[in-house]
């Protein structure tokens, strides 16, 4: 392994990103740069994409019967602080309400990760040969169509709206997987950090407001419309996406003559990477430790992701006597603040590496960060006395760090193999959300089976599949150009 110090004449942090600094030119303002625009294109995506995919988390808080089936910690019924509820608590007539037990629920929120468990992988490699703007822009107009239908996949059955929600996942998943070919021919290596993570917390911001105002748009207008209203949003967002959004700065009409020269001179220096189409190295990509150590800690992140999405409402209901308006707004806390962490910690991930820290070292710490203290949080609450002010900071805690995985493991892949990394980050994430399939199933059967340890045997779980994961990766990960990665030269005869 190299040393931390630089080497004389070159840093390390040259080293691992392997761009010849003096062939770059020098770049122009970045915040009013085109790819910034882009990532923050990319980010209003995410943020409706997310928010379509959430939506059912609180709204499943109205839909269900909960004089039937509620969960109470260790008997609690607390309120909030400065007396009762005043608020109403009763919902508009006109919203059905169904028989659902914990485990039914807990079904209905994996169904979508069954489809996006399929397509991420699909998708990236499909955006790297015909474009992210097709793959990602036909995906979200489908997705905003079935959000829009699902009130009615519901009320034809349950099984209807777990086959919706399956369909639906398979679109999604292709919005997830087939963004990543962008930063393979629009995000300089010194900048990939940030621009990734302006782009990922789109999906916090999207969490974050639909639970903040679904809950409200369920007590005074019935859950229904918080579909077809985020169904709506998207289909009007899909025409500014086909209108803005290109696939390499070489045919964007509008960008500056010397930001184009900036990333395409910083993008042909970097070593081993060739606009050159080959065969994709599966065997290679099969034995590689790095990437698998990506792939598990991934999984064990999603797992933690999952309940901290899934579940935060529904603990919340189980821990304090709160209507929906309410218990959306004590949800959506959590992921405003790690909206604002992920796109600092972007910020820093770039700042570390121009400060000569390696760019494994960035990636492990970052990791790090995520996973560890957001699942040892959990793991703590239920050990804890219910009380507003601990559940709120800890929740809070936990998911605020969660995102700086982004700087870490989720473009991990972009160092390993670049001429790959739209198929390797689809793969990755593909794999990782099997998790997202698995956390809301495994923990409804646990809540079901122990009303009184159930959230107990959840976060324990969690914290072991966090844990397994991360150590894992900490041990065998990288971020070098991996041989298989690199450019092979063909020789005629």
């Amino acid at each position: 392994m190299a040393e931390l110090s630089p080497t004389a004449g070159e840093s390390n942090y040259s080293q691992d990103i392997q761009v010849d600094e003096k062939l770059v030119p020098k770049k122009g303002l970045s915040l009013c740069s085109t790819r910034y625009g882009i990532a923050l294109i990319i980010h209003v995506c995410n943020f409706i994409a997310a928010a379509q995919s959430t939506v059912i988390n609180i709204t499943m808080v109205a839909m269900v019967n909960t004089t039937d089936h509620q969960f109470q910690f260790n008997g609690s019924t607390e309120q909030l602080p400065g007396g009762p509820n005043n608020a109403p608590d009763s919902l508009p007539a006109e919203a059905p309400t169904y028989d659902w037990s914990p485990q039914i629920q807990g079904i209905i929120f994996a169904s979508a990760a069954y489809g996006m468990t399929l397509t991420m992988a699909l998708s990236g490699y499909l955006a790297g040969r015909v474009g992210t703007k097709r793959v990602v822009g036909v995906s979200l107009f489908a997705s905003s169509l079935l959000i829009i239908f699902s009130p009615l996949a519901a009320e034809l059955g349950l099984i209807s709206l777990i086959a919706t929600r399956m369909v639906q996942g398979l679109v999604q998943g292709s919005i997830f997987g087939g963004q990543n070919a962008l930063w393979e021919r629009w995000g300089p290596p010194h900048e990939r950090s940030r621009l990734c993570t302006i782009a990922l917390s789109g999906m916090l911001l999207g969490t974050f407001t639909i639970t903040l105002v679904g809950g409200l748009i369920s007590q005074t207008l019935g859950w229904p419309f918080a579909f077809y209203i985020f169904g709506g949003i998207g289909c009007v967002y899909c025409p500014f996406w086909f209108i803005l959004i290109y696939d390499d700065p070489v045919s964007h009409p509008w960008i500056n003559v010397t930001e184009k020269e900036y990333i395409i001179s910083s993008l042909a220096q970097q070593i081993h990477v060739s606009s050159q189409k080959q065969p994709l190295p599966i065997k290679a990509m099969l034995k590689s430790l790095p990437l698998w150590s990506i792939c598990v800690c991934s999984f064990g992140h999603q797992w933690l992701v999952a309940i901290l999405i899934t579940y935060t409402p529904t603990y919340i209901s189980s821990v304090f006597s709160v209507n929906i308006r309410d218990n959306g707004l004590l949800s959506a806390l959590p992921f405003i603040i790690a909206w604002v962490i992920g796109i600092l910690g972007g910020y820093l991930a770039d700042f570390l590496l121009t400060k000569n820290v390696r760019l494994v070292t960035v990636r492990k710490i970052a990791t790090f960060l995520g996973n560890f203290p957001s699942s040892a949080l959990l793991v703590a609450l239920p050990y804890l006395p219910p009380s507003y002010i601990t559940t709120m900071t800890f929740l809070t805690l936990s998911c605020g760090l969660s995102p700086l995985c982004q700087s870490g493991i989720y473009i991990n892949a972009l160092d390993l193999a670049p001429r790959y990394s739209s198929f390797l980050m689809g793969t990755t994430r593909g794999l990782a959300n099997i998790a997202a399939l698995l956390a809301p199933t495994v923990s409804g059967f646990l809540l079901n089976q122990d009303s009184e340890f159930g959230w107990r045997n959840v976060f324990l779980l969690l914290f072991a599949i966090n844990l397994s994961g991360l150590i894992f990766y900490l041990i065998c990960g990288d971020a070098v150009v991996q041989d298989w990665a690199k450019g092979r030269k063909l020789t005629r005869l």
